[in-house]
């Protein structure tokens, strides 16, 4: 166990990240357990404990009698410095043991920019970057989240890799442990990962060889052994009402990003956003009830001391029973000045009546995300919304008393133009005149937050090759031009940063080797925009030889392999090329939560369906297509 000192954890910014300890945290003792288990977050602590991923997983395995979960979070800086002095080694926030002496070190993968952190953690810990360089004296390195899909840039320093909704197949995983350990592990480490490769949902990449041309394109993956499968499949968790949800989360001492209750109203989204790798990802849609959700917020709210609930998914507003739901929590909590809050609304689904309701306990701006600002771009990325929809919301809204609305946007997708750019200005300009014309005043607030396309793995974008930086920078100028009002307020991201991304989010293993050079450069904390350098990362890719823009600008032949292929989140090929056909023609794709189905093979592939509650509290279960 690391013994922590005052006198020199002191002197390091808010050691409250470091010394554990807080309300609903769990700790066992490890001569009880036959499995244990830390959960790592490749980011500042503040980051890590607004993830609602890892505190499912952490509730859930600690409600087994034989398995303790824990927490550990990149250190930031000055504590890293402090610890490297000392020769302290990277530990779990509950029990402060060292995490090499743990049975998994698991890693939520949500950004590819936080990679060099993952390094940095495992160099910290005294554990081997490459799986083919650690035996079971090593924890077994895993990792999940959404860019588990493709998670070939660095495939070689992961053990397993968890494919799709862990619920399930994190205590299968476990189970197979245990009885592996008791055993002696008589295969050995090889032995124990061809048994891990045949848990539906497990990919265990030291069982898999990728195969590239002569020319150096990726060709395929060989596999190295008869238990792995040729392709791995996504898991999900069908029954939403009787999975596992945590009513005890661990409540931090300080301030961190989501410091309030949350409540995972469904999962899935079928609105069919085209940029969108979660929209196709994470379906078919399936929710809870309204009856399921305000049972869990009482339990919450009850076991923490929150003043406020987020409902949260992909698309909150597309619940089927929203202005139910919000009716039944005001109620519930009308006399405990706890609030309900929604994040950045569809404009097409946004309803002035249930923002009322939502802000009557502290009242905040409303947040849109048009996401592009002329009507053509909105086709082109199925985005199924107008201007229309955006000036209707708008004047409801400042009908009622808002003066400050938020917008976001994307630059730099496929077949946009100056004009689709300008068109961003001109509808900020638009809500901002609708505001005085409603209003009188002159008091309006538009903020306009504009991001930079990243083409991702599994969605139709996945072909595209992203605009250059400079191209990116030169529109984020030119943008910045035509906002001249002090009452419209103008972000954009970095572009240097998105083009990082894109090289990961479309890379292969040969990237791995980058890695760790750009980390011996010193890269780490690649999100933050004050520790990012784009020098040392273009230093780290000459060093090795890899040029970047094979991979974030390049457009790929649809019937190219692709480095994720064997990575299957079900969508079809066909389908998302059918999406990217109908893009170009700027033709919209009908959410299929309702109506027809659209073929995008997710159903038929899982044999599941759609679990929509509508009026009434029947569950509908729309099965086009069921095997």
């Amino acid at each position: 166990m690391v013994q922590l000192d005052a006198s020199w954890l002191q002197h390091v910014q808010k050691p409250a990240r470091y010394t554990g300890g807080e309300w609903n945290s769990v700790v066992k003792d490890h001569k009880d357990m036959d499995v244990t288990m830390c959960f790592g977050f490749p980011d500042v602590y503040e980051v890590a404990m607004s993830h609602l991923g890892i505190k499912i997983l952490y509730s859930l395995l600690n409600e087994l009698p034989y398995v303790a979960a824990e927490r550990v979070c990149a250190p930031w800086h000055d504590m890293e410095e402090e610890m490297r002095k000392r020769n302290i080694p990277l530990y779990s926030l509950e029990t402060k043991t060292p995490v090499k002496d743990f049975d998994f070190l698991a890693f939520t993968l949500q950004y590819e920019m936080s990679y060099t952190n993952i390094l940095n953690m495992l160099d910290m810990g005294g554990i081997p970057f490459y799986s083919k360089d650690r035996d079971l004296s090593f924890p077994l390195i895993t990792a999940g989240g959404p860019c588990a899909y493709n998670v070939e840039p660095i495939a070689d320093f992961v053990d397993i890799v968890n494919l799709g909704e862990s619920e399930e197949h994190i205590v299968e995983m476990v189970e197979l442990y245990r009885q592996e350990k008791a055993a002696g592990f008589p295969g050995g480490k090889e032995g124990l990962l061809r048994k891990m490769a045949q848990i539906p949902g497990n990919y265990v990449p030291s069982l898999y060889e990728p195969q590239y041309t002569e020319k150096g394109d990726f060709k395929g993956m060989k596999v190295l052994a008869e238990e792995a499968p040729p392709v791995i499949q996504k898991r999900i968790i069908e029954d939403m009402d009787n999975c596992f949800y945590p009513t005890k989360p661990v409540v931090p001492y300080i301030d961190v990003v989501h410091d309030r209750a949350v409540l995972e109203l469904f999962r899935g989204c079928t609105r069919g956003c085209r940029f969108c790798q979660a929209g196709m990802l994470y379906r078919p849609v399936r929710e809870r009830s309204p009856e399921k959700l305000v049972q869990l917020a009482k339990e919450i709210i009850a076991n923490t001391g929150y003043n406020e609930i987020s409902l949260m998914s992909l698309s909150s507003a597309d619940y089927s029973r929203l202005p139910e739901l919000v009716d039944m929590l005001m109620e519930e909590f009308k006399d405990k000045q706890v609030s309900v809050s929604l994040p950045s609304l569809r404009i097409d689904a946004f309803s002035i009546d249930i923002a009322k309701k939502v802000q009557q306990v502290r009242k905040s701006g409303l947040t849109f995300a048009p996401e592009a600002g002329s009507q053509r771009m909105r086709d082109v990325i199925n985005k199924g919304v107008s201007e229309e929809d955006l000036i209707a919301a708008c004047t409801n809204a400042f009908k009622s008393g808002w003066n400050t609305v938020k917008l976001y946007f994307m630059m730099g997708l496929p077949t946009e133009t100056d004009e689709d750019v300008a068109g961003i200005a001109d509808l900020a300009y638009k809500v901002l005149d609708l505001h005085r014309e409603i209003t009188g005043k002159r008091n309006g607030k538009v903020t306009v937050s504009v991001s930079f396309f990243v083409p991702k793995s599994h969605s139709p974008y996945q072909w595209y090759g992203q605009q250059s930086v400079e191209e990116i920078h030169r529109k984020q100028q030119y943008l910045k031009t035509l906002i001249n009002n002090r009452n419209i307020s103008y972000h954009y991201h970095d572009g240097a940063t998105g083009y990082m991304e894109a090289v990961f989010a479309r890379g292969d293993r040969r990237l791995s080797k980058t890695l760790i050079e750009a980390w011996k450069l010193g890269c780490k904390f690649d999100g933050w925009t004050e520790f990012f350098s784009i020098d040392k990362w273009m230093q780290a890719f000459k060093n090795t030889g890899i040029d970047p823009d094979y991979y974030a600008r390049r457009d790929r032949d649809f019937d190219e392999p692709l480095p994720w292929d064997h990575l299957d989140d079900t969508v079809s090929k066909a389908y998302l090329k059918q999406e990217w056909d109908r893009a170009v023609d700027a033709t919209l794709t009908r959410d299929c939560r309702r109506l027809p189905c659209n073929g995008c093979n997710v159903c038929p592939e899982l044999n599941t369906a759609i679990v929509d509650y509508q009026e009434g509290g029947r569950v509908e279960k729309v099965t086009f297509g069921l095997k």
